[in-house]
């Protein structure tokens, strides 16, 4: 490395994991006070409306009718489109924050896709702010954190959620 060489360059990203919430907006801003100035990318996941089936507990429609409905309604290119906005959203807000960022979306079950991106990349780190869900939601509804952390190859920073409630 050079001295000419920037500093936000050296090193692998950091991977900031972005969905438009607060929660993950407060993990960007608290992960640049520990992590920036460096590269990072935001990253946005959305999921098929296909693979939302097993979630569905009142199972009122049955797998070749709810894709039909969701293909006919452009669901899945509308979550793509919002994905888009989101990451662009993420990109200026952990751009603010002091990070050389670049954003990426990717789709597929969340938990999932952001450990793969996490390889790809090679991040050094990957951030995720906590829904803050109760026990009880967070039974129902699983967690994304709690999956990246048990699956991920990386160290994981897991910002609490700080909101009332």
């Amino acid at each position: 490395m050079t001295a000419d060489t920037d500093d936000r360059e050296a090193g692998h990203p950091v991977l900031l994991c972005f969905d438009g919430s607060d929660d993950a907006a407060t993990a960007i801003t608290q992960a640049a006070e520990l992590l920036a100035p460096r590269r990072a990318v935001v990253l946005t996941v959305w999921e098929p409306v296909a693979t939302w089936e097993p979630y569905d507990p009142a199972t009122i429609l049955s797998a070749p009718l709810s894709k039909l409905v969701s293909r006919a309604l452009g669901v899945d290119e509308i979550a793509a489109e919002l994905a888009e906005e989101k990451v662009k959203q993420g990109v200026a807000l952990a751009t603010g924050a002091g990070f050389a960022a670049q954003g990426r979306v990717a789709r597929g079950k969340t938990w999932r896709r952001i450990c793969d991106v996490a390889e790809e990349t090679d991040a050094a780190t990957i951030v995720l702010g906590a829904r803050g869900l109760s026990r009880v939601g967070s039974l129902l509804l699983g967690s994304v954190s709690s999956a990246v952390l048990v699956h991920a190859k990386r160290s994981v920073l897991v910002v609490p959620h700080h909101g009332g409630g």
